[in-house]
C-alpha cells in the first residue's frame, strides 16, 4: 500500500508508485504559458566540475517548460565564469549567469551597504536572495523553483513534481516544499535525523504546540534544499544569509501565507548529494555550524512569536534535546536492522553529542544579542530605498553575459 499519511497543517502530495512524468510535463507546459517557470541554480565553482552538474545539464535540455535559468556564481574567477558559459552554451537561450565577483555586481554590493542594507557574507542564502532580484527586474516569470547543484540521482521528473503543485491553477499552491528519501546501504540525513526533529519535539515539550512547531514538524524534510513558490514571496519573503536558509524560508512562508496554499510534494524514490562533515571541533564549519545556524534561526522566529526564551529554559531545553535525540537513535537502529542498512551507533552517538554542543553555543548566542538578525532585507525594503536598484541589477548580470 502507497503511504497516503495527511499531516495536520500542510498538504502532502505523495509519489504513489505510477511513474507520470509525461502527464506531468504536458501539464506543465500547458499551465507554464500563463505562469512562466523561473529555475534557481545557486552554485560555487566545485559543483560546475561535478558530475551532478553533467547529468543536470543533459536532463534540462529536455525540459520544454521553462522560461529561464538563473546560475548564480559563488566565490569565483574569471575562468570559472567562462567555464560555466561553456559548460551551459546547450541552455544558452534560457540562462543567465549571475557573476558575484565582477567589479559591477561588487558595486551593487557596497551600494546596498552603504544604504544600510545588509545581505551577509557570499553563501547560498545571499545567491539564492540577488536570483530572485535578477527575476524580479525581469518580470517574465511568476513562479521561481530552486534546487541545489550537487545532486547526483537528479532526474527532470523531479524538477517536474517541484514545479507543478505551484504552477497549476487548480492546485493554486503558492509555496512548495520538496522532499524524498535519503538512504543508500545507510541512513543520511543526520542534521534532520538527529537534530531539527529531535529539537522541534524537544520545544514542543517545553513550549506546548504553538502553531510554529506543529507548523516545522508536519514536514517531512524541512531542511531539503528544493522548493517553489510564487515570484510576489520573493519580494515579500526575507532569508536568512547563513545555514538557517532552509527553516528560515519555512519561518517567512509561515509568516506570509495561509497554510491551506502550502504543500509539500515527494520529488524522488531517493536522493544523493555531497555530505557535509561534522566538524565536531570547529564550530565555523560543517554540520556543527550549520546546526548552529538551524538553532538560531527556530529562536529567532520562537521570539518573534512571544515566546520568552531564557537561560532557564535553554538549560531545560538542552536536557531534552539530549534526551529525545538519543531516544532517535535507538529507533533509527531497530529501521535499519529491520531494512538490512549499516548502523553505526557510536558514530551516531558522537553525532549527537556534536549537536547537543552546537544547541549550546547557539543557545550563548541567543542570550547575547537576542537582535541580531541574519536575515536579508526583503526586496519590497531594498527597492523602497534604493528605488533603481532593479534596473541596476539587470544591467550588471546583462553586461556579464554578453
Amino acid at each position: 500500500m502507497g503511504d497516503f499519511y495527511q499531516g495536520e497543517m500542510v498538504t502532502t502530495l505523495h509519489r504513489l508508485g505510477k511513474n507520470n512524468l509525461e502527464n506531468l510535463e504536458e501539464g506543465l507546459i500547458k499551465y507554464s504559458k500563463q505562469r512562466p517557470i523561473a529555475l534557481v541554480l545557486p552554485a560555487i565553482p566545485r559543483d560546475l566540475r561535478g558530475d551532478a552538474m553533467k547529468k543536470i545539464i543533459e536532463e534540462l535540455e529536455q525540459v520544454k517548460y521553462l522560461n529561464e535559468i538563473i546560475l548564480t556564481l559563488g566565490i569565483s574567477s574569471k575562468e570559472d565564469l567562462e567555464y560555466a558559459k561553456k559548460l551551459f552554451a546547450p541552455l544558452s537561450h534560457l540562462v543567465k549567469i549571475v557573476w558575484n565577483n565582477s567589479h559591477d555586481m561588487q558595486a551593487i554590493y557596497k551600494l546596498l551597504e552603504e544604504n544600510g542594507l545588509s545581505i551577509g557574507d557570499d553563501g547560498k542564502g545571499r545567491s539564492t536572495w540577488i536570483s530572485y532580484g535578477y527575476i524580479l527586474a525581469g518580470g517574465t516569470s511568476d513562479v521561481i523553483v530552486l534546487h541545489d547543484c550537487d545532486i547526483l540521482t537528479y532526474h527532470r521528473e523531479l524538477l517536474g513534481r517541484l514545479c507543478y503543485p505551484v504552477v497549476n491553477p487548480n492546485l493554486n499552491y503558492e509555496f512548495c516544499k520538496g522532499y524524498y528519501n535519503r538512504v543508500t546501504d545507510r541512513l543520511h540525513g543526520r542534521a534532520t535525523r538527529l537534530f531539527l526533529i529531535p529539537l522541534v519535539g524537544a520545544l514542543k515539550k517545553l513550549i506546548g504546540h504553538i502553531p510554529f512547531l506543529s507548523y516545522l514538524g508536519s514536514f517531512r524534510y524541512p531542511l531539503a534544499g528544493e522548493f517553489s513558490m510564487v515570484a510576489d514571496l520573493a519580494r515579500m519573503n526575507r532569508i536568512p544569509g547563513d545555514w538557517g536558509l532552509e527553516v528560515g524560508v519555512l519561518a517567512q512562508v509561515f509568516k506570509n501565507c495561509s497554510t491551506q496554499r502550502i504543500c509539500q510534494a515527494e520529488l524522488c524514490d531517493n536522493y544523493e548529494h555531497k555530505h557535509q562533515p561534522l566538524s565536531p571541533e570547529d564550530s565555523k564549519t560543517g554540520l556543527n555550524k550549520m546546526t548552529i545556524d538551524i538553532a538560531r534561526s527556530i529562536f529567532m522566529t520562537l521570539a518573534n512569536e512571544g515566546i520568552i526564551l531564557s537561560d532557564g529554559f535553554f538549560k531545560t531545553l538542552s536536557v531534552s534535546y539530549l534526551k529525545t535525540a538519543q531516544n532517535a537513535i535507538k529507533q533509527y537502529n531497530d529501521d535499519s536492522s529491520f531494512n538490512g542498512l549499516f548502523f553505526d551507533r557510536h558514530q551516531e552517538g558522537i553525532t549527537v553529542e556534536t549537536f547537543s554542543r552546537s544547541l549550546s553555543i547557539a543557545s550563548q548566542e541567543f542570550l547575547r544579542d537576542p537582535l541580531e538578525n541574519h536575515l536579508i532585507p526583503n526586496w519590497s525594503r531594498v527597492t523602497s530605498a534604493i528605488p533603481d536598484i532593479l534596473n541596476l541589477l539587470k544591467a550588471a548580470v546583462d553586461k556579464d553575459n554578453d
